[in-house]
């Protein structure tokens, strides 16, 4: 089972300076760019993304749980914290792989680390995000079609296609 990574929504959104301007302008947008960032991610690194954003000051809101692409989106409930949701996910959470859970809050790194799981300071997944975006336009920019079928088409498919003409 790969790796999961845990992230704490609205700390690492608070602390994403590009987030942060946009929150000013369009909260929804920028929590909806955030998930679309760790989606492409997720992508790139091939591990289990959850993040959890609170809802704790929210009157009368009930855990939500929705998956976008492959990322498993949690709003908690009314009176309980992204700390509490992530606390419980880390102490039930059955896999082989590694734990990683991404916040900025001393108090939730230490109890995160005493449950096993590993912290990624908010800063330091930015970067590896970043990273990946620049990796994954790279990749991009070099398996560019030159504009022939045989380089858009599956190697498979393509050796199906010259079986037939041999034929």
């Amino acid at each position: 089972m790969p790796d999961v990574l845990i992230v704490d929504g609205y700390n690492l959104l608070y602390n994403w300076p590009e987030l942060a301007r946009l929150k000013e302008a369009s909260f929804d947008h920028a929590r909806d760019k955030l998930i679309r960032e760790l989606s492409n991610y997720q992508a790139y690194w091939g591990g289990r993304v959850i993040i959890v954003f609170d809802a704790h000051k929210v009157p009368g809101a009930t855990e939500k749980r929705e998956r976008v692409g492959e990322v498993e989106v949690i709003y908690s409930r009314e009176g309980e914290t992204a700390d509490a949701v992530i606390e419980k996910l880390v102490g039930n959470i059955n896999i082989k792989g590694q734990v990683y859970v991404a916040t900025s809050d001393q108090a939730e790194q230490r109890i995160i680390l005493g449950k096993g799981a590993l912290r990624i300071p908010v800063r330091e997944l930015r970067v590896y995000v970043e990273q990946a975006r620049q990796e994954m336009n790279r990749v991009g920019q070099d398996d560019a079609p030159t504009g022939r079928l045989d380089t858009r088409i599956h190697q498979a498919a393509r050796q199906i296609l010259e079986r037939w003409r041999r034929r």
